[in-house]
């Protein structure tokens, strides 16, 4: 389809497992009553929804909504979520606009936890990415953005800009994938990129896959198996994102550990 956009994109009716939405704040509780109305229109399909917030009286907990609300630490809870028999092929999640790179620090950990006799650790990006805006934070993700406006919180990234009015002719996936590009040709090798691409599903509700995340994991594993590996790890939409470069260091003779 045109744009790489899925089906998902495309305004069909979809259908998940569970919906794990991050937050149950004033963001997660629009997202909770964006689904329920859109189920309610038969544009989606759905077999739960989790809410995940420190709070348990945040604002999901009064909206008497059928959903499943987790009283955790969001690290904790996607510690427990995506690991084993509890995250299903067709789940799916709906990340905060403000949540911290969740993705990046559970594929983190477990490279940690996989690879304890090695280094795991995050390292800078080499190669700048070609958008117009980006900046660094003290923990190293890389937050990089087609804008240099204010985008509304509830845009849905269509083809015609809002802002601009003109077309949308950027993709951050697609931006990834050139700085991985640029630094083989510099002879610095980065892997991947490993995307989680939270694109519009349906009325105004971003999502992710799980199983992307899980094939992330997979990826990781396979490409420092052997030896050491930098790999580009980005959760995007098609104008935002944060970058972060997971480096597993190169296996030692001694290690008995793997």
């Amino acid at each position: 389809m045109a744009d790489g956009m899925s089906a998902r994109d495309q305004g069909k009716r979809v259908s998940y497992g569970n919906i794990v939405v991050v937050g149950g704040g004033c963001y997660g509780s629009y997202y909770v009553r964006q689904l329920e109305r859109a189920r309610a229109a038969n544009a989606i399909a759905y077999n739960s929804v989790t809410v995940v917030d420190r709070d348990a009286h945040c604002a999901v907990s009064t909206l008497g909504a059928d959903v499943t609300l987790v009283t955790a630490g969001w690290v904790d809870f996607f510690d427990r979520y995506l690991s084993a028999e509890t995250a299903e092929s067709d789940d799916a999640i709906v990340p905060s606009p403000l949540m911290p790179h969740l993705m990046y620090q559970w594929l983190l950990e477990r490279a940690r936890q996989r690879w304890p006799g090695r280094e795991v650790s995050t390292v800078p990006l080499t190669t700048s990415p070609d958008t117009p805006w980006q900046s660094s934070a003290p923990d190293g993700t890389h937050y990089v953005s087609f804008a240099t406006w204010m985008c509304p919180i509830n845009c849905i990234e269509p083809k015609l800009c809002p802002h601009t009015r003109g077309e949308r002719d950027w993709s951050m996936p697609e931006a990834a994938r050139q700085i991985v590009t640029r630094a083989t040709e510099a002879d610095d090798r980065l892997l991947g990129p490993v995307i989680f691409h939270c694109t519009h599903r349906t009325f105004g509700v971003g999502m992710f896959d799980t199983r992307d995340v899980v094939a992330a994991d997979e990826f990781v594993r396979t490409a420092a198996a052997d030896s050491a590996a930098d790999v580009l790890v980005g959760t995007v939409s098609h104008c935002h994102g944060a970058l972060n470069v997971l480096h597993v260091g190169a296996k030692h003779a001694a290690a008995k550990t793997e």
